[in-house]
């Protein structure tokens, strides 16, 4: 079914979350058995105020995280998206995720609805930085402001261009995935509503049931995002 559609469609936009990054081997925030959150306080670390109070926690931890996405790498789910992407059978890519896997992998227009752990820049000055500085133990700007990861932590808004083009996209779309996420965090739960609104087939792909599965038009729960995206590729491909 899913192979058809996507096929079909005159405009595919895709949607992913964490369960797309947990596939690398990332771990996650909420998950019960190794979420990054299960042991940590998120406004004592990856918040504004951790920054502004606690900027040597917060610097270790987000330099443990820096680490985990240069140890690991896209996995084939983000490589057959990529080659999707390529051949025009989906049009772009909003994601939560903040590894930047979904570039490095190769596609093109991508919303990082969160921002990214793959750049660094100055809280003071803007200054941009690859995140080899975290990793070389390099911390400060030129300017003698504090370097930081382009994330949106907590106590900030989402990035104003990422979430206007992610809003046009969903509006153009007659097929919307979603790959790996709860839809829980609001305001990014609210695209699979506004693509049904607009008429859009909604296809939920998540390990757990999500509060949206009501509205989908097709729901797969407990496989691996790759295995389904290879099978549906093998289809298409063929």
């Amino acid at each position: 079914m899913l192979s058809e559609w996507l096929q079909t469609s005159h405009y595919t936009v895709v949607f992913t979350g964490a369960g797309m990054s947990t596939e690398s081997g990332l771990p996650d925030f909420r998950s019960k058995n190794n979420g990054l959150w299960n042991n940590l306080d998120p406004t004592r670390l990856a918040s504004t105020e951790a920054l502004n109070k606690h900027v040597d926690e917060f610097i270790q931890f987000y330099r443990t995280r820096v680490a985990a996405i240069t140890d690991y790498k896209p996995h084939k789910g983000h490589e057959i998206l990529a080659k999707w992407g390529k051949k025009g059978k989906i049009k772009s890519i909003i994601t939560q995720n903040v590894d930047g896997f979904h570039q490095e992998a190769g596609s093109k227009n991508v919303a990082q609805l969160h921002g990214t752990l793959q750049e660094l820049h100055c809280q003071n000055c803007g200054k941009v930085y690859g995140k080899e500085s975290y990793m070389e133990e390099r911390y400060e700007c030129v300017c003698g402001g504090t370097l930081r990861p382009s994330v949106v932590l907590f106590g900030e808004s989402l990035p104003e261009e990422a979430f206007r083009f992610a809003l046009e996209e969903t509006g153009k779309c007659d097929l919307f995935i979603v790959l790996g996420s709860s839809l829980t965090v609001t305001p990014a739960n609210q695209f699979p509503l506004i693509a049904k609104e607009n008429g859009a087939r909604l296809v939920i792909i998540n390990r757990e049931k999500t509060e949206l599965d009501a509205y989908a038009d097709l729901i797969i729960n407990g496989r691996q995002i790759g295995e389904v995206l290879e099978e549906v590729d093998q289809i298409i491909s063929s």
